[in-house]
């Protein structure tokens, strides 16, 4: 059965959902040397292979890994791609908003504008 790809918000939930904890972002850490197996990116972590093996499923459905199986063995590596579609998003909120910052302090630097001044009303003359 073939997978289809999630929609691209549903992408990007799932991408900072998966390095929301920091076991998953070590793990991303550790595989940036390279590929490794499972026991290998387990060995550092204090818990169990179960617990990783569910760290490594968030992952893996985050599009963050890659899964090479050779016999018994199973052969990770990280994904960048969903990483960089992760950046290109946090990017273009950096532009707008310190775009909106900058507009922001360029207005408040400006003197302020003289009250609006009102008509004069002609007194009526008491009668």
């Amino acid at each position: 059965m073939r997978h289809r790809a999630p929609a691209p918000n549903l992408l990007l939930d799932l991408i900072f959902a998966a390095l929301a904890d920091a076991t998953r972002r070590e793990i991303i850490e550790q595989l940036r040397k390279g590929e490794a197996t499972v026991t290998e990116v387990a060995a550092p972590h204090d818990m169990s292979l179960p617990a990783i093996s569910k760290h490594l499923r968030v992952l893996e459905d985050a599009g963050l890994l890659r899964r090479r199986i050779e016999g018994r063995t199973h052969m990770l590596s990280v994904n960048a791609k969903p990483l960089a579609q992760a950046t290109d998003w946090l990017e273009r909120q950096r532009r707008f908003w310190e775009g909106s910052f900058d507009r922001l302090a360029k207005l408040l630097e400006e003197p302020n504008p003289p009250p609006p001044t009102r008509p004069s009303h002609p007194t009526n003359p008491k009668r």
